[in-house]
């Protein structure tokens, strides 16, 4: 389901588009916790209404996080591999990940509810990025991992805190030239 002609994707971009100047004023006063809402409450009962409803949440939550990643100007790389390892978002990119794992920042978008799936896959995270703590989560069930999570879901949409989070993590961590989101 993750192609290109995804209608939750479709459906999600077109939404955005429509949106686009409230969420480009939104953007610029970095209520960026506010559009994910906005967001949330009109394209999630799509997602959940469509056949696999795993993979829709899925599909939703990443195609947010990449319009929020831009629009908040995080330095990050998605849909990369390592080691034949697919990394949903990479911040800020794959030669800090590889050279300096403590600077970077692995987000995983699992597009399943099944907890033995999602555990492997944090296993093989773990290979390329030690750095247990540096490897969040982005579910549509709350299933209690040891990995910092943020949950997709309608009536609390904790998501909305990761682009916040994100770039606290980048200022931290040396992105000086990214200094965003600062408090």
């Amino acid at each position: 389901m993750d192609s290109e002609e995804n209608p939750i994707k479709e459906f999600l971009f077109k939404y955005i588009n429509d949106s686009n100047e409230r969420f480009s004023y939104l953007a610029s006063q970095q209520r960026f916790a506010d559009i994910v809402n906005d967001i949330v409450v009109h394209c999630y009962d799509r997602a959940v209404q469509t056949a696999d409803r795993e993979e829709s949440l899925g599909v939703l939550a990443t195609g947010i996080l990449h319009y929020l990643l831009t629009c908040a100007l995080v330095p990050s790389q998605r849909k990369v591999k390592v080691h034949g390892i697919e990394i949903d978002i990479a911040v800020p990119n794959l030669k800090t990940l590889q050279s300096d794992p403590k600077k970077a920042l692995i987000v995983c978008i699992p597009k399943t509810f099944d907890r033995k799936t999602i555990e492997v896959k944090l296993e093989q995270l773990q290979k390329i990025q030690p750095e247990k703590q540096n490897i969040w989560l982005v579910l549509s069930e709350n299933l209690e991992l040891d990995n910092r999570t943020y949950l997709m879901s309608k009536t609390n949409p904790t998501v909305s805190k990761i682009i916040y989070d994100i770039s606290q993590f980048a200022n931290v961590h040396g992105q000086g030239k990214f200094r965003i989101l600062r408090t």
